[in-house]
């Protein structure tokens, strides 16, 4: 129990420095950011990301009502993340200027989810 409290609050300090961060990164004040400040910006929440993405990969199941817990999270992780790039999408269209990042994103998404899914489906 130690160990996982241990890493629930490493989980959680990394989140929310990945999460501060990309908020820093809208620049939400409006204060003028030099160009070194938002490229180190830019490099720490690479890295922290890529903390995020290790504790990700390295969830374990301990019984089957786990697996279901982290199977509903990352469905709903999809749909928040689908629906808020549909919702870019369509602001971006009523301006005639859809950025392609939000487009290939969302392929990618849905594509790797049924890409795991059929891959799952018959190695599993």
């Amino acid at each position: 129990m130690k160990n996982n409290l241990k890493e629930i609050i490493g989980e959680s300090i990394v989140t929310l420095g990945l999460i501060v961060t990309a908020i820093l990164l809208l620049n939400p004040f409006h204060f003028w950011m030099p160009d070194m400040m938002v490229m180190s910006m830019l490099a720490a929440i690479l890295v922290l990301f890529a903390v995020f993405a290790s504790f990700i990969l390295r969830e374990k199941t301990i019984d089957e009502r786990d697996d279901q817990h982290r199977t509903l999270a990352g469905r709903n992780a999809f749909l928040a993340g689908s629906a808020i790039l549909i919702f870019g999408i369509m602001v971006q269209g009523y301006s005639h200027a859809v950025d392609e990042w939000l487009v290939v994103a969302l392929i990618v998404m849905v594509v790797t989810k049924i890409g795991t899914r059929i891959w799952s489906d018959k190695n599993l």
